[in-house]
């Protein structure tokens, strides 16, 4: 069999790429001195680019399709070897096949924690990790500037150097946008897009796109991750007494008589507990005092709003005044107990001394100063 396919080779000479794995993104055609027949097939499957490269130059492009192999569309090829007038012997060049398809669900993650400053908890570390996805953009490009002669190229080679720049772009990116840390989950697909677009021109340098850009996740160190566990549990328990109650009723069902026993003493630490949380969040209070009894006593009730007033003066209304005001006006004299008042909840304009809650303020007004002698 193999003796077969060697003189049916010999007559026809087929040029072709199957690509069997995932991860291969160029391969170079063996052939024996690299020696191919004028008149050669070469099938250009989907997804693919044949390159060819002569001593070490990269030549002709080929696109999806299939090829009778010749001088007329070998013109870089031809001119380098100098075949003004065509060729029909064989002649030696590099066949490169190259994947133009994605290369899909690849893994990236920063190795050690990013510091950035948060504008709610102040300096933290964070760590992320996704995956991103890349296709060949110029596949010229990347034969000079990454595969050179490897005669097998896969993601692996170039998987590293693709994640540091990466991570390196995600760092910069992050805290330039300044985010709160608690808000970053909301904002994985802008993140993505914004760090995508900063790494792209880097990754167009070596003939590759990236055509996508997954945030999994972004995660703080374990110690401040408990910190904030703890913060939102205290939210969700909410009165704290209350919760202190409800603690103890259980331990009472669970315990029977060494229940009772300790119950007492359990819920009234449990009050202390709570009053002194209590005091010391207490909004009203601009000294904490030490708590005499099982709770606290609650703030004192806001102070009654004073009535107030429209008054009419020539032909205009102003106001409203409270009764602090008017107390002043009437002091200087602009406010007297003919002035024309109205209220929410009077029937119409009334003298100012008809008005009940009115008339102490005129009491107050000094008499006229006695004539100069």
């Amino acid at each position: 069999m193999g003796l077969w396919n060697r003189l049916r080779g010999e007559f026809v000479d087929v040029i072709e790429w199957a690509n069997p794995s995932q991860q291969t993104l160029v391969h170079r055609f063996q052939r024996h001195g690299n020696e191919i027949k004028y008149g050669a097939i070469l099938t250009v499957r989907e997804g693919q680019v044949a390159v060819f490269v002569n001593e070490g130059e990269v030549a002709d492009v080929f696109e999806p399709g299939t090829y009778e192999l010749e001088t007329a569309n070998l013109p870089l090829i031809s001119s380098l070897q100098s075949w003004r007038h065509g060729f029909e012997s064989p002649f030696k060049a590099e066949c490169y096949f190259v994947d133009t398809t994605r290369f899909p669900n690849l893994k990236w993650g920063t190795k050690n924690p990013v510091m950035l400053r948060d504008p709610e908890f102040g300096p933290v570390r964070l760590r992320a990790f996704g995956t991103y996805e890349i296709a060949v953009l110029d596949p010229v490009a990347l034969m000079t500037e990454l595969v050179g002669s490897d005669g097998h190229f896969t993601i692996g080679e170039i998987a590293d150097q693709l994640r540091n720049e990466i991570v390196s772009r995600f760092a910069s990116a992050i805290g330039a946008t300044r985010i709160p840390v608690l808000d970053l989950a909301a904002n994985y697909e802008q993140l993505g897009e914004l760090i995508g677009d900063k790494i792209n021109p880097y990754f167009n340098a070596y003939g590759l796109e990236l055509t996508r850009l997954l945030i999994e996740n972004i995660s703080l160190p374990p110690k401040v991750e408990e910190a904030l566990d703890k913060r939102s549990s205290m939210g969700l328990i909410g009165d704290l007494s209350a919760y202190m109650q409800y603690q103890m009723a259980e331990g009472l069902s669970k315990g029977g008589d060494q229940g009772m026993a300790g119950m007492g003493a359990g819920l009234a630490l449990g009050q202390q507990m709570a009053a002194h949380m209590a005091g010391s969040f207490n909004p009203y209070a601009g000294v904490q005092t030490p708590i005499r009894g099982p709770a606290a006593a609650p703030p004192p009730p806001p102070p009654k709003m004073d009535k107030v007033y429209h008054v009419a003066k020539d032909g205009q209304t102003f106001g409203p005044y409270g009764q602090h005001v008017l107390a002043q006006q009437a002091l200087d004299g602009s406010f007297t107990p003919e002035t024309q008042v109205w209220a929410e909840g009077m029937k119409g304009w009334k003298a100012a001394g008809e008005v009940a809650a009115l008339k102490g303020l005129f009491a107050q007004t000094p008499p006229p100063a006695p004539p100069h002698i």
